[in-house]
């Protein structure tokens, strides 16, 4: 039950932070976002640094389900579907990431904590690289992490024009993945 609490906890963390940014990251708000009577959150995570680790955690938790790839589709696909997925449904995934990132600049503790997630998903992408026999699969999962994150971003805060679609995303990085 303690794990189903902490987890619920993690997950109102990350929803506070899309919503209300890093500074509106309280104990006081992840209860009112949990549904929790005022002090529960602080029983499991007793200092902001605690739950930002939670929040990191679970973000690190999530995405890498996310890109845990079956293979059914291309790389390029399943890429694309996670890149529609953090733009539309599991926006706020996306936005707390970005609050986390900013706050992990000052805070090097954080962005270890970060770096762990980033380095699991790459690790599931170059695996998938190598499964298609690609040369260079660690230098080209970094590429890829590299063009998601403009993606992701430039949709988000500059796009110019028409919403992109997953085909738009699939194809963009397909491009990137047949390049020499």
């Amino acid at each position: 039950m303690a794990q189903d609490r902490r987890t619920s906890i993690a997950d109102a963390a990350i929803s506070t932070l899309a919503h209300s940014g890093s500074r509106g990251l309280t104990h006081r708000a992840v209860d009112r976002a949990a549904g929790l009577p005022l002090g529960s959150t602080s029983y499991y995570f007793r200092t902001r640094a605690e739950l930002l680790q939670a929040a990191v955690d679970r973000l690190a938790e999530l995405d890498g389900a996310a890109v845990e790839l079956e293979g059914a589709d291309s790389l390029a696909h399943d890429l694309a579907r996670v890149v529609d997925q953090l733009l539309t449904t599991e926006r706020d995934r996306l936005l707390a990431r970005y609050e986390l990132a900013l706050e992990s600049v000052r805070r090097p503790e954080l962005r270890d904590l970060m770096n762990t997630g980033t380095r699991r998903v790459r690790h599931v992408i170059a695996e998938r690289l190598r499964e298609q026999h690609s040369n260079d699969a660690d230098r080209l999962a970094d590429d890829v992490l590299a063009i998601i994150d403009g993606l992701l971003l430039a949709e988000l805060t500059a796009r110019h024009g028409a919403t992109r679609s997953r085909a738009d995303f699939a194809s963009s990085l397909t491009r990137l993945l047949r390049s020499p």
